[in-house]
């Protein structure tokens, strides 16, 4: 077998198990897979002896916000926390100036992440207009789903959620309706409008620097109504229904009592697995994020989730701020804004998980990357199978990940202190995008060489 790149020495973790081989690459794409003995022929031999060999992880819900807000990241920076983390292809939510919600829109963004993106990318749209004319339009212009919040926009931020915001029950049984024609997932962020506003109110009389009284502002409650309201909508609206960055045991119970309602994913964060309140008092406003981060008995219950398959996804829900945002609210939770970079632990929270024993191998695998690429059509990633595009992870189980804010890669480094200074069992030692190193310790490659994926089918392919 002749190659233009050869991962030796290595086990592989495929869909039908883990065993060791050889992973033959021409033209960005798996050719076949070798037994270890087997002579293979190639241009550039890869050492993975000692090492796992991994799909790469897709992380399907991530906010760069570029080309809008350099100050806060930019499409390179991001894509390069992308590579250090393993993450090979990742999606980008529609929230920028202007909300990404027109094909035109979609195609601005796409050129600009192309000629900087250091990882395949995707894109969703938010539906601005609630017509099968609009959302067909969307789905031609190759988004890989739909982003909808069940809230109102927040004050001032009109134009970043132009398309986002539909807190009426009504619009919200519409979108289902309109996304099922196109087959498109509809993603949502899901906290309950109404117990939101009485929520918020009464945290005002709370002592705004406590972790606690961000929580109380957006109780688990609100999260669990709303995940309610849309999974009973569904039942007749037939869409393909995500809910992103589950938080509490309360919406699990609902989302086991809907099981087999509906065509319903879920998914959750490594933040919401790894910490409680108590670790985003230590850090402040820099763990505010929403929803909130809860309480132990919730992070629990989200392995446990994991585990029995409520939840089939792991996902960052990236954000990048200045750290002069967070620092101009330090000390009010209330005032401060959400969110936190996650793109450089999201594989390694994993392979912790790995190594503590919540996890296999495979599901973790599953988790990150094969699930993301049965749920929104993209054949050619997810697994390691001939056909399949090269994007790969190295992987050393015995080492350990150990974040250090200085050799972060993302802009929002000074940001991510849930992150600063955790130890994780596992490390990456090299990621591939189509077959191209990408990241072995430091950054490989130009910016520019991540493609823009759509969904689609995979051609059958003779290796």
């Amino acid at each position: 077998m002749t190659a233009d790149t050869a991962i030796a020495g290595g086990t592989i973790v495929g869909p039908d198990g883990v065993r060791p081989g050889t992973l033959v690459l021409r033209d960005g794409r798996i050719a076949g897979i070798a037994e270890p003995d087997d002579p293979v022929t190639a241009a550039e031999t890869i050492d993975a002896r000692g090492l796992h060999v991994l799909p790469g992880a897709i992380d399907i819900h991530c906010h760069i916000r570029a080309p809008a807000f350099p100050e806060r990241a930019t499409v390179r920076s991001e894509t390069a926390a992308c590579a250090a983390g393993g993450v090979t292809t990742v999606f980008e939510m529609p929230i920028t100036d202007p909300c990404c919600n027109t094909p035109a829109q979609v195609a601005m963004r796409r050129d600009h992440f192309a000629r900087h993106a250091h990882v395949d990318f995707a894109l969703y749209a938010a539906p601005r207009a609630l017509t099968e004319a609009a959302f067909d339009a969307l789905a031609e212009a190759g988004v890989v789903a739909l982003k909808i919040f069940t809230t109102p926009a927040p004050p001032g931020r009109h134009r970043e959620f132009d398309g986002l915001a539909w807190p009426d029950a009504a619009d919200q049984r519409r979108v289902l309706e309109l996304a099922a024609r196109t087959g498109l997932p509809v993603v949502v962020h899901a906290e309950h409008p109404q117990l939101l506003a009485r929520a918020a109110t009464e945290a005002e009389t709370l002592d705004r620097a406590r972790a606690a009284t961000h929580e109380a502002a957006r109780p688990a409650l609100a999260e669990a109504l709303a995940v309610a309201q849309l999974l009973t909508l569904n039942i007749d609206a037939g869409a393909k229904l995500h809910i992103a960055h589950v938080t509490s045991a309360a919406t699990l119970d609902v989302l086991r009592r809907f099981a087999g309602s509906s065509d319903v994913s879920a998914e959750t964060c490594p933040h919401y697995l790894r910490h409680t309140r108590a670790d985003v008092d230590r850090v402040g406003v820099c763990g505010k994020i929403n929803p909130p981060v809860r309480g132990e008995a919730d992070r629990q219950a989200l392995w446990e989730a994991l585990a029995d398959g409520t939840i089939a996804h792991v996902t960052t829900d990236h954000a990048a701020f200045a750290a002069a945002e967070k620092a101009a609210h330090e000390g009010d939770f209330l005032a401060a804004p959400p969110g936190h970079p996650g793109l450089e632990v999201l594989l390694p929270t994993m392979l912790d998980g790995v190594a503590e024993g919540r996890l296999t191998l495979a599901e973790a695998v599953r988790l990150v990357a094969g699930a993301a690429a049965d749920r929104f059509a993209l054949d050619e990633k997810g697994r390691l199978v001939p056909g399949a595009q090269a994007d790969i992870v190295l992987v050393d189980l015995a080492g350990r990940t150990e974040i250090d804010a200085a050799r972060m890669m993302t802009a929002a480094r000074d940001v991510a202190r849930l992150s600063h200074g955790i130890s994780l069992g596992g490390r990456i030692a090299r990621t591939l995008v189509a077959g191209r190193t990408v990241w072995d310790g430091r950054l490989r490659g130009e910016a520019g060489l991540g493609r823009f994926v759509r969904p689609h089918r995979m051609q059958e392919r003779t290796p």
